[in-house]
């Protein structure tokens, strides 16, 4: 399974959403990146992804995206295989 790391804030209901969904698809480790501890990390995650929300997921080197493109994904059946990578 490819490393998942994950940009959180403390008090982000779709993080805590989206951490429990990958739990429950077998994902034991999520490396959490929380940006409102340091504004530098927030600036850093807005010039890697183009976005300010979180969270924001990646799955390797892939950028899911938020909560709600997690769930999409796997909707249309793509979360499994990019989960399956080594």
């Amino acid at each position: 399974m490819p490393p998942v790391k994950m940009y959180t804030t403390a008090v982000c209901p779709y993080c805590v959403r989206a951490k429990q969904f990958l739990k429950s698809k077998g994902v034991e480790n999520i490396e959490e990146v929380r940006v409102d501890t340091d504004p530098q990390i927030r600036q850093a995650m807005m010039d890697l992804t183009g976005r300010r929300t979180v969270p924001q997921i990646f799955i390797g080197e892939t950028h899911v995206g938020g909560c709600d493109d997690l769930m999409a994904l796997d909707a249309k059946g793509g979360l499994a295989p990019l989960l399956a990578t080594a």
